[in-house]
């Protein structure tokens, strides 16, 4: 079995658009929340969302490959390019190397809703233009990138809701660790657009508080009314640690531990049993104890059942141990099918630089989140070993870690 280890990170969030601006971001616990007028008049109940500036792609990529592009295709292109440069490696490595990619995607709204107005008003589908099927498609970010960078080993999209990213990550490490590929780009993308998100505003989801767009995303917080939608997108470079030591890369951490459960329930209510099984399958797949852990970046979006199905879920198994905890979502929002994959770049920049984000608008506890050691202000301190939750619709669970990289 290999071990498996992170050689480049990439992110692009509305909490910044690199590596160091996130960093800084993530210390000053900073929101990336705003309220969007465009949404309330499209219909929506909530017009709170995080936001990201579309990128300048011209002069980086040809006409062809912009026009297949669709919004977080565009994100994913910037993230994998600032991924590849922290892991010392362009374009010419994917000619000579056999590299994967798997990235997590659940919808690609917006060029679909596009295409079938046009074919709706002109009776002509002829006017679509050529790129409108590879923007609509659901594997659109990696038939996109693998083909933009000439990659040659697994090229796949892995789609489970707002678990997407994390288990992408899981699923690249098992195939390193059981020798099935040297390197893959893993990650997470998320479009923002008004049309990805009507059906989740329509179920009440989002916080109405738009009157304090930043105090709105309020993980386990008692007075929390819904979660902020978000998106960007996020990529992690995992490589086996014989590959990446042979070309003398630099090691960020190493994953350690895989776990992941299905609630086998309700379509939309949480559990407490299916986030627990899958906590300790990563402790278990980790060799680990609880005790071990020295930060937890939960998946906490804000609602009310979800955060205090996972407070007790959290609780059962490191109640005993005070672990931190804090959710990055309440400065991002919900990144939804990149939040998995964004939220191991947040933690690898605190695990880096010493210190645990806070858990922002943590201001009254209820009785489950009473029960954890959640971190409201910025604090510096040493994670050795990070676990990570993301959690989505069809009770679908994933939990990682990954330990600091220490010469060995």
């Amino acid at each position: 079995m290999n071990r498996v280890v992170v050689t480049g990170l990439g992110i692009y969030s509305c909490l910044g658009q690199n590596l160091e601006d996130v960093r800084d971001a993530l210390y000053a616990g900073k929101s990336g929340i705003v309220v969007d007028q465009e949404r309330k008049d499209f219909g929506y109940r909530s017009g709170l969302t995080g936001t990201v500036p579309r990128p300048e792609l011209k002069g980086k990529l040809d006409r062809r490959a912009r026009i297949n592009l669709p919004e977080q295709g565009e994100y994913a292109y910037m993230s994998t390019t600032e991924a590849m440069r922290t892991a010392g490696i362009d374009a010419g490595y994917f000619v000579d190397n056999e590299v994967g990619i798997i990235f997590g995607n659940d919808s690609s709204a917006q060029p679909v809703i596009e295409a079938i107005d046009i074919i709706r008003a002109k009776k002509d589908t002829t006017l679509l233009g050529s790129g409108s099927i590879f923007q609509t498609m659901n594997s659109t970010v990696t038939m996109n990138l693998a083909t933009i960078f000439p990659l040659k080993g697994i090229n796949l999209t892995l789609s489970a809701a707002c678990a997407s990213g994390s288990h992408s990550i899981g699923m690249g490490y098992l195939m390193i660790k059981s020798g099935l590929q040297d390197m893959i780009l893993c990650g997470g993308a998320q479009e923002i657009n008004k049309y990805a998100m009507g059906n989740f505003d329509a179920l009440s989801a989002f916080s109405i508080r738009e009157d304090a767009p930043a105090q709105a995303s309020r993980p386990f917080d008692r007075d929390r009314d819904g979660l902020v939608p978000s998106g960007g997108a996020a990529t992690v470079i995992l490589e086996s640690l014989e590959s990446a030591q042979r070309r003398g890369a630099r090691i960020y951490g190493e994953v350690v531990g895989y776990g992941f459960s299905s609630n086998g329930g309700h379509i939309s209510n949480p559990t407490v049993e299916g986030p627990v099984r899958a906590l300790a399958k990563s402790l278990a797949d980790a060799g680990l104890q609880a005790a071990d852990i020295d930060y937890i970046n939960a998946h906490a979006t804000s609602t009310p059942a979800g955060d205090a199905s996972e407070a007790r879920a959290i609780a059962e198994i490191f109640g005993a141990y005070g672990t931190p905890v804090s959710s990055t979502k309440s400065m991002t929002g919900h990144e939804c099918w990149m939040a998995g994959a964004s939220e191991i770049v947040y933690s690898m920049l605190m695990m880096e630089h010493g210190f645990v984000a806070p858990n922002i608008n943590f201001e009254n506890p209820d009785a489950d989140s009473a029960k954890l050691n959640i971190i409201s202000k910025a604090t510096e301190t040493t994670i050795d070993t990070f676990l990570s939750n993301s959690f989505g619709f069809g009770g679908t669970n994933s939990s990682l870690i990954i330990k600091k990289w220490k010469h060995q």
